[in-house]
């Protein structure tokens, strides 16, 4: 369930050369002092960032400014944290909803903020029997060691929930899977990944 947000906030956004799906988990190694303020402010308010595909430019930018982003982006919310062994932060974050960016800037601690608009819940659809190839082949993905650990709640009926999931685990470059997350209908989103995947086979 897609926790509704108001239509326009201002919002601290994590640039990042990741695409974050609704309902996709999200670990991240937080080093930067920015972030490591941002996720404290976070975990004490029980509030969340923007996730933002970087254009052209780097995640640990400095004196040349923040990175040029794409300008959809999704939510997150972190779910869980721990020290890890190289004594860094660690955290899990989950993707809501979807936004659109309208401005965003540097602020004063070099985090970027953005004024930004949540994007309509995508229409829930009942999954077809002309994607049953598709489902075959997530159910094959999420059996993977390396994304059993994830967790992943997947909802095999769901056009939407097999969509998202296919999207982020199939090997795809960062900026195919931006393309899809940009697409507002599910069926459309898996007609795409269809394709996607016989290119792959080749």
């Amino acid at each position: 369930m897609v926790v509704a947000m108001p239509d326009h906030q201002e919002i601290p956004l994590f640039p990042l050369g990741h695409v974050l799906f609704t309902g996709g988990r999200l670990p991240l190694q937080i080093f930067e002092p920015r972030y490591l303020d941002l996720i404290g402010r976070c975990l004490k308010t029980d509030t969340g960032f923007g996730v933002v595909l970087i254009r052209e430019g780097t995640e640990t930018f400095g004196a040349s400014g923040p990175p040029s982003l794409f300008n959809i982006g999704t939510y997150a919310r972190i779910v869980d944290f721990s020290q890890l062994a190289n004594g860094l932060l660690g955290i899990v974050c989950v993707g809501g909803g979807k936004f659109r960016i309208e401005r965003s800037w540097e602020a004063p601690d070099h985090l970027v903020m953005a004024k930004v608009e949540f994007l309509a819940e995508e229409p829930q659809s009942q999954l077809g029997a002309e994607f049953a190839s598709l489902v075959d082949t997530l159910r094959v993905l999420v059996k993977h060691p390396m994304i059993e650990k994830l967790d992943l709640d997947v909802d095999y009926d769901d056009a939407r929930s097999v969509s998202w999931r296919l999207a982020e685990l199939l090997p795809l470059e960062a900026e195919t899977r931006q393309s899809l997350l940009q697409m507002q209908s599910p069926r459309e989103r898996l007609v795409e990944i269809r394709r996607l995947i016989a290119k792959l086979k080749g």
